[in-house]
This record gives structure tokens, C-alpha cells and sequence, in this order.
């Protein structure tokens, strides 16, 4: 019996490096794996000639023709709206008419998010489709869920973020029961703005996750909890200095560690083991953003995305749709709702 193929769509023509970093990271993704097909949408012509530097199984890419492309400074409602035959959309709708499994782009991430929830579509009880990336800590990863698609959250909404984050964690990453905690400002109950004030209560009342109380920012870094809830402001914010400062540590160290003779002869021997340190690090070993809710799966990876960071981005749809992430959140949203409703 055949394997079925999870079909993901990769947006050609998205990011600072397209088409040559989206059309590298398909032949990558199919090389590793025979059960996937990558869908390659954007101008024909243009992928076509890049796509024929390489040697590909031929069934396992196809392109998608889509004439238009939505640019990083564009208004995203009015994108989205009006270039109805740009790489986003096309590419969004093959998932909303379940012609794909999964959506990637490295493209303008309100295009994404406004694309996300008007042509995908949420979830019938999810209110707020929340961006959650992975981001490296001490013990492994973390999930930051918001961390830039509702500036305005309620504390129903992060409550929705908790339970989400929860079940991707543990069905897509490995953590069993995974630790949540909501970003504050200390430890202490009584501490926090009015709306980690208001959620609070609400994520200890929660049966179906476990939560640990609040996280400040320092402790993210050293893996203390599995989920970290807060909304997007908060999370925007968070991501941004996490990944400038690991950047310009890199950097500092390098500095150090060229600035005399001595230095570089200990460079040379420390170099090994310092490379396998810092790829612990680095973001791209764990794809993109999912947009989580919705009625098909949308990830968004960096705009200076490469080939690697989109070709995990294309494995991690394969797990979210082996594990069938979206049947989770609806059977714990949906069944929550209906045995409060009672």
C-alpha cells in the first residue's frame, strides 16, 4: 500500500532570499524524506529556472503558478484582498480547500497573519490565532506563544495561547505534561499588570494544563518552563533581545577570541566544541512560527530565513499533521467549552 504524501506549500516567492533560499529548501526537504510533496507557488518562469539547477525526484515538487507577490511593506489587509493571485494567497487557499496540509512563508508576517484568518480561517472557538515560535534555552526549547499576532489579548485569549501551546508542545515537541507559566514581572501573585492579574487566576482554575505561576524574563532563557504564555506585545519584545543578544554574544566572543595570538591558539582547540555549543542556539534548527487555531496549519518563518530554517519549518508540518494537532486543539477547546456550558 502506498504511503499518502502531506502535502506543504512553500511560498517561492516569500523572504529576503526568494526564490533561491524557498526552492533550495524543497529539494532539501524531499531529499530527507518520501512522504512529503512540496508545492512550490509563485511566477512559473522565475522557479522553473531555479528549480533546474537541481536533481529532484520530479513527484515529489510541483509548481503552483501565481503571477503576483505581496512585498514586506504593503498594508496587509489591502494585500491580501487585492492580489488575489499572489503566492500568499494562492498559497493559502490550496490549504483552505484541503489541497495542501500546510502553508510556509517567509514573507510579510501581517500578510500572513491577516491571511491566515481571513482565507484559512480559525477554529470554531479559538478567538485569537496566536504565532508560537520555538526558541532554545538551557534544557532545549521552549514555546513562546504570543509573540507577535495579538498586541491586544484578553485573558480568555491567553488562556486559549496556554492550551494550545500545551498540546503542541507535548505532541510535537516530546514534553510530557509540559510546564506553562504567564510572563511577569516577578514571582508574587500580587504582581503584574491588569491583565496577568485577570489571567492568572483563570490558568490555576485550568485542569488540562499544568501550570507553574509566573516566569520572569531572565529565567527563559535557562529552560524553566516548557510554555510561556503572554501576549504578542510582550512576546514580540522577548524574542527580539533574545535573538540580538545571542547574536551579538556571538559576535563579542568571536572578538575575544581573535584579539591576540594566544586567544586564537585557544580558539583553534576550543573551536569544536564552541560550533556544537552555538548550533544549540541557533533558531533555524527549529523552523518557523506556527500560526496555531487555525483550520489548516500556517508557519512563518524568518524573512532572512534560508534553506535550513525552511526545510525544518517543512518537517515540523509533517509532525503537526502526523499528530494531528489541529483534531487536539479542537477536541480540548470545544470540549472544555461544552462541559462549562453544562
Amino acid at each position: 500500500m502506498q504511503q499518502e504524501m502531506i502535502k506543504v506549500v512553500l511560498d517561492a516567492m516569500g523572504g529576503d532570499y526568494a526564490p533561491v533560499e524557498p526552492v533550495k529548501a524543497a529539494v532539501d526537504a524531499v531529499a530527507g524524506r518520501k512522504d512529503i510533496k512540496v508545492l512550490l507557488v509563485g511566477r512559473q518562469e522565475v522557479v522553473e529556472a531555479e528549480l533546474a539547477k537541481y536533481s529532484y525526484p520530479k513527484e515529489q515538487i510541483e509548481i503552483v503558478h501565481a503571477e503576483e507577490v505581496i512585498e514586506t511593506a504593503e498594508p496587509p489587509v489591502n494585500a491580501i484582498r487585492r492580489k488575489k493571485q499572489s503566492s500568499m494567497v494562492v498559497g493559502m487557499n490550496l490549504v483552505k480547500n484541503k489541497e495542501a496540509d500546510a502553508f510556509v512563508s517567509a514573507g510579510s508576517s501581517g500578510a500572513i497573519l491577516v491571511g491566515g484568518q481571513l482565507i484559512v480561517g480559525r477554529i470554531r472557538g479559538i478567538d485569537r490565532p496566536p504565532l508560537a515560535p520555538l526558541i532554545p534555552t538551557e534544557k532545549g526549547v521552549s514555546l513562546l506563544v504570543d509573540c507577535g499576532a495579538n498586541v491586544d489579548a484578553r485573558a480568555s485569549h491567553l488562556v486559549q495561547f496556554a492550551r494550545m501551546g500545551s498540546i503542541y508542545m507535548e505532541n510535537v515537541v516530546g514534553v510530557k505534561n509540559p510546564k506553562v507559566a504567564i510572563v511577569n514581572i516577578g514571582a508574587e501573585e500580587e504582581k503584574g499588570n491588569a491583565l496577568v492579574k485577570e489571567t492568572m487566576p483563570l490558568l490555576k482554575e485550568c485542569k488540562d494544563i499544568n501550570f507553574v505561576g509566573s516566569i520572569e524574563a531572565r529565567d527563559i532563557p535557562k529552560g524553566e518552563v516548557d510554555v510561556i504564555v503572554c501576549e504578542a506585545f510582550v512576546g514580540n519584545v522577548i524574542l527580539k533581545l533574545f535573538e540580538g543578544l545571542s547574536s551579538t554574544l556571538i559576535g563579542i566572543i568571536k572578538k575575544g577570541l581573535m584579539s591576540t595570538l594566544v586567544s586564537k591558539i585557544g580558539a583553534a582547540l576550543a573551536l569544536p566544541a564552541l560550533k556544537n555549543t552555538l548550533k544549540e542556539f541557533d533558531s533555524a534548527r527549529y523552523g518557523g512560527a506556527p500560526l496555531l487555531g487555525l483550520n489548516g496549519l500556517v508557519v512563518k518563518t524568518h524573512g532572512s530565513a534560508k534553506a535550513i530554517e525552511m526545510k525544518n519549518a517543512i518537517y515540523q508540518c509533517v509532525t503537526f499533521k502526523e499528530q494531528d494537532i489541529n483534531g487536539k486543539i479542537k477536541e480540548k477547546i470545544l470540549g472544555s467549552e461544552e462541559q462549562e456550558g453544562k
